[in-house]
């Protein structure tokens, strides 16, 4: 006789994948706007190469940078409540029991199991924190490598991305013929891109594959009108 096993597979990379998601999507339209908006004004991709190229290195460290400090401030806010958190039970006992109670009541639990289990909870101390930082704040501890991990994937990211509308202009002469090329490929890499993130995810991929693509080349062709429009 055999016995049906249950396995549940779940995604347990979400920050990653808004890290790749987040430098991926500039990446691919930031530097694409640049080089086709000097294709209308240059007829050398030499200098389109040299200014995607600047651009691409200015904008992934930029983009990581960003990433970097959006994560210490995540776990800086996450230390900063541990500590007012592990103050409070000691402070005010009487209060935070009564916030875990009400935590338990809001999920539905008898009363007369309430006292009981914030008894129980409140009987050790780091778990009543943990308690209270989870249900109460509802935040859980970053990782302590998050903010090194995040500017990295954000800043790759984006150089991978920037490179895909760039490298047409690496190999023909003429601008226009490049941009035509670009925008190409610009776009099929978006709905392929989409496709992979809705495959981790957990969503439809064909979905998200379409939504990234419209959504990407409308941001891609809002920014290169604004490039046409400024030079």
């Amino acid at each position: 006789m055999h016995r049906n096993e249950h396995v549940e597979k779940h995604f347990e990379a979400p920050e990653i994948i808004r890290d790749i998601v987040i430098g991926m999507a500039d990446g691919l339209t930031v530097p694409f706007a640049l080089a086709a908006g000097l294709s209308g004004t240059v007829s050398n991709t030499h200098l389109v190469v040299v200014a995607g190229l600047a651009e691409i290195a200015a904008g992934s460290i930029a983009m990581g940078l960003g990433g970097y400090l959006a994560a210490r401030t995540d776990r800086e806010h996450y230390l900063a409540e541990l500590e007012r958190e592990r103050r409070e039970i000691i402070e005010l006992p009487e209060c935070e029991r009564e916030e875990v109670a009400e935590v338990l009541r809001s999920w539905s639990i008898p009363e007369e199991a309430v006292s009981s289990a914030v008894d129980a909870i409140s009987r050790d101390h780091e778990r009543w924190v943990d308690f209270m930082m989870k249900h109460e704040l509802g935040l859980e501890e970053p990782n302590p490598k998050r903010a090194r991990n995040s500017s990295l994937t954000i800043g790759l990211s984006y150089i991978f991305g920037g490179a895909i509308p760039l490298s047409p202009y690496l190999i023909f002469a003429h601008s226009l013929d490049a941009l035509l090329i670009s925008v190409v490929i610009t776009l099929i890499s978006l709905f392929v891109f989409g496709w992979v993130k809705g495959k981790f995810t957990g969503s439809r991929p064909v979905k998200s594959a379409w939504q990234t693509a419209l959504i990407g080349g409308a941001a891609a062709g809002a920014a290169y009108l604004l490039a046409r429009w400024i030079s």
